[in-house]
């Protein structure tokens, strides 16, 4: 088994897999879709985070590909029905860099709030600039979380520890928290809210969620952050805001177009403007969290290499797997129709093959079933269930 890790990824990440016997390359930056075509052949196992776009493209040209590892929250990056469509599964970090996330959005909200960064380039260039006009204390005021998911929870309830009000909106129907007050729409939080922060997936439907009408919206004189994806906010828009004076500071960290390695130029509209941080995608990247995202994305991909198990899985049906209790396992991926799981049994059946354990899972269009089998498992039946028309894929684990 052969693996390939890009952008980074923190050295748990590659030596989890190495334990296993898997041979693992590592590059440091993201690779191109053609670049990316080269590098797959002979790879098992993809390990990516934000800036590696795998497409159709590419999933279709690496046949040998079994699992894709998004070592972030976003999978908006992979092609997910692509992939499940040619049996590749895809895992993600849903909760390991929550918590680096919602500390720099705390603290960006008290630099911008007291004008820090307005008064630390004063400093640097050599002005003694004493002053508390347009700096305030966060205690008492407003925050108004757009998207009130794992991050979006917890940024509410340490935000509340400090003294703030928290108000949220979200499309789906989320619980409170403390004393957290849900808003009907995004208008009225923007008109509530002292500080608003986007904590939003990569949906499509969430492209240009922010523009100028939105910023129009929100009170004179308040703070705005973005840490969750590029294309939600209309830069241009945010820069004209900051320029009137109607937004007093922002802090943004991801953006529509980034480089793709370290070093590279950045060129941003944002770019020199007062009281604005920019930071490069970095909201989760701790040493702590990195190390967190490679133990658990390494964990997932060795699991549904070793035992078939797909729970959390982003693309495939979640089934919980341990060791198995026969000889052998038949992972079996299939479209799922009707009678694909009696016709799997009866084709075994023919082939005097007894299942000792059986679990089946759906999601969409996708069917997966696993067998444990005690003995006298034959390439003919192994061809047999390949050769199914509806099999997507068939992994034989021993």
């Amino acid at each position: 088994m052969r693996a390939l890790l890009l952008e980074n990824l923190h050295p748990l990440a590659a030596s989890i897999l190495a334990a296993h016997g898997i041979e693992v390359t590592t590059r440091a930056g993201a690779l191109d879709e053609s670049e990316l075509v080269e590098a797959l052949d002979g790879v098992h196992l993809l390990g990516i985070r934000s800036k590696t776009q795998v497409t159709e493209k590419v999933v279709a040209n690496a046949p040998d590909l079994l699992a894709i590892g998004a070592y972030c929250i976003g999978t908006n990056q992979i092609d997910l029905a692509a992939a499940a469509k040619r049996g590749v599964a895809a895992f993600n970090a849903p909760f390991s860099n929550t918590r680096s996330v919602v500390e720099i959005a705390l603290g960006e909200i008290i630099a911008l709030t007291r004008r820090l960064t307005v008064l630390d380039r004063a400093m640097h260039d050599g002005t003694w600039e004493k002053t508390s006009e347009g700096s305030h204390e966060i205690r008492g005021r407003t925050l108004g979380i757009i998207g009130y998911g794992n991050i979006g929870t917890q940024l509410s309830v340490l935000a509340e520890n400090l003294g703030m009000s928290v108000v949220f909106y979200d499309t789906a129907e989320k619980l409170a928290l403390g004393n957290a007050r849900r808003m009907e729409t995004l208008d009225e939080l923007l008109e509530t809210a002292d500080v608003v922060t986007l904590h939003v997936d990569g949906r499509s439907g969430n492209a240009g969620l922010f523009g100028a009408k939105q910023l129009a919206r929100m009170r004179p004189g308040s703070i705005f952050l973005n840490l969750s994806r590029g294309f939600v906010v209309d830069y241009a828009a945010l820069r004209e805001s900051i320029l009137a004076g109607h937004v007093a500071g922002a802090a943004v960290d991801v953006f529509p177009v980034e480089p793709k390695r370290r070093g590279d130029a950045f060129e941003s509209e944002l770019r020199g403007l007062p009281n604005v941080i920019l930071t490069p995608h970095v909201g989760g990247s701790t040493e702590e969290a990195q190390e967190a995202i490679g133990q658990f994305v390494s964990h997932k991909l060795r699991d549904y290499l070793t035992t078939g198990t797909t729970t959390l899985s982003v693309n495939l049906p979640n089934l919980a797997l341990v060791q198995s209790t026969g000889s052998h396992r038949l992972a079996h991926l299939h479209r799922n129709t009707p009678g694909v799981l009696a016709a799997v049994n009866a084709t075994l059946a023919e082939h005097g093959v007894n299942i000792e354990g059986q679990l089946l899972a759906t999601r969409g269009e996708t069917g997966y079933v696993v067998s444990d089998i005690g003995s006298g498992l034959d390439r003919e039946s192994v061809e047999a269930l390949r050769e199914m028309p509806q099999t997507i894929r068939l992994r034989v684990l021993s």
